[in-house]
């Protein structure tokens, strides 16, 4: 008898262990788009001491509503990884967002933001974060659409300063990658300095495995010292 229980303990321990271990590459949606003048507050984290000697700002755009094969989403893709960072390094976080919202409807959406980037449009945004000058280092993130920041992350580098600033970039898209034009965030963001390795991620992953975005985050938080 004792011998049996022991087979079945080990039996269960070991399914266990491989359920625990399972889990293929996720399948990433297409790129698409997806969507903020009084000054608006940051909000605050507490979880986490900011990296020593520096004052921490995640500023990001998300957009929710219907998602490319995800469905309709409550929660941004952008905006699952600005809580991490947020979280990780106990940044105050503050949400890009535009006066006029986009669609809910995901091809709705992408039209727009197609014309958007062929028209070189600003759309307005609401508000602006509170003492950015107050700020050392702020994380930018946004959703990859057509291979380019939407172009409401433009109009808030434009309608910001950042003088004497380090700016790092993260995005989520189709794969985890970021496309070279975070490269041009310096020359809409005049005197900051921009951290070129930034983090790019599946916006798929914050839907479906939360947790393995905020660990990959952290890895690239240790990776660039913070």
């Amino acid at each position: 008898m004792k011998k049996i229980l022991f087979l079945l303990t080990a039996v269960f321990m070991m399914a266990t262990m491989a359920a625990g271990c399972g889990g293929g590459e996720k399948k990433a949606e297409k790129t698409g788009a997806g969507p903020a003048k009084k000054a608006e507050s940051v909000t605050k984290k507490a979880e986490a001491a900011p990296a020593p000697g520096k004052k921490i700002l995640v500023a990001y755009f998300s957009r929710t509503g219907e998602e490319y094969n995800v469905g309709v989403i409550t929660k941004g893709n952008t905006a699952v990884v600005a809580d991490a960072i947020a979280d990780l390094t106990g940044a105050d976080k503050f949400e890009i967002k535009t006066l006029k919202p986009y669609p809910q409807n995901y091809r709705e959406t992408t039209d727009i933001a197609k014309k958007e980037l062929q028209d070189n449009a600003r759309p307005k945004i609401v508000g602006k974060p509170e003492n950015l000058k107050d700020y050392d280092t702020v994380f930018l993130g946004y959703p990859i659409w057509w291979s380019d920041l939407p172009m409401a992350v433009y109009t808030f580098l434009e309608s910001n300063d950042f003088n004497g600033k380090t700016i790092i970039p993260f995005c989520t898209s189709a794969g985890s990658y970021m496309t070279g034009k975070e490269s041009r965030i310096a020359d809409h963001a005049k005197g900051a300095t921009v951290l070129n390795k930034g983090l790019g991620l599946p916006g798929r992953m914050s839907q479906e495995d939360p947790k393995a975005v905020k660990n990959e985050v952290e890895k690239w938080l240790k990776d660039i010292g913070y």
